[in-house]
């Protein structure tokens, strides 16, 4: 029996040009509260929930954190993102290639290590409404990615096994999460990893952006 291909899509990255932006609110959110961390360190983290970033970042710089730290330097990269959500585009193809899928009866939805408080500014971006379309951002599970909770959760919310899913995403903390609940991992570029690095983190295909992955769709999805 053969069983239609349903996508789960990481959304900084993927389906919007939105890492450095994010890198950027980071490093304001650090430089305000004392914390001195190259640029290059942040990037290598985003896609990751924001916990377990400033736990590595505890590891990193030896500094103590405790919840009430780690609540503020959240709140403060909230805040500088909304201050660059100007600058936040859809990447090339990104809703081509969703109209595509919704026009094909193909089921997608979106699984973001973003609390809704970014989320929201890459949605409204992107043009995606979340009251009709399936978003599940860090607010509603336990544990972010390299986890498989979001992909988890999406899957249950759309009715399908994660196991017969396609995790679309730009880090290796996606193809970590999707090895992680057995869906198939499909890498793209647009976030700033290299092939190589998402090919050994699990990803079967590596495409360039969205636009790409269209391109090449019948690479990875099943047949009408």
């Amino acid at each position: 029996m053969r069983h239609e291909t349903t996508f789960l899509f990481d959304l900084d990255g993927t389906l919007v040009d939105s890492v450095y932006q994010h890198v950027l609110a980071w490093k304001e959110a650090l430089d305000a509260d004392g914390l001195a961390l190259s640029v290059w360190r942040i990037h290598r983290r985003i896609g990751m929930s924001g916990g377990l970033f400033l736990n590595q970042l505890l590891r990193e710089t030896q500094t103590e954190m405790n919840a009430e730290r780690i609540e503020r330097l959240q709140q403060m990269h909230a805040d500088a993102y909304r201050r660059l959500s100007h600058q936040v585009r859809p990447l090339p193809g990104a809703r081509e290639l969703l109209d595509a899928l919704t026009q094909s009866g193909t089921r997608w939805a979106i699984a973001t290590s973003g609390r809704l408080a970014t989320a929201s500014v890459n949605l409204a971006a992107l043009g995606v409404d979340p009251a009709v379309t399936t978003v599940v951002t860090r607010d509603e599970v336990r544990h972010a990615k390299p986890d498989p909770d979001l992909f988890i959760g999406a899957a249950l919310r759309l009715g399908v096994p994660v196991e017969e899913t396609v995790v679309v995403g730009d880090s290796v903390w996606d193809m970590l999460a999707a090895r992680r609940c057995r869906a198939l991992g499909v890498g793209l570029l647009s976030g700033g990893y290299g092939a190589e690095e998402l090919e050994r983190a699990g990803a079967l295909r590596v495409y360039e952006d969205p636009a790409d992955l269209l391109w090449h769709l019948d690479e990875v999805a099943a047949r009408p």
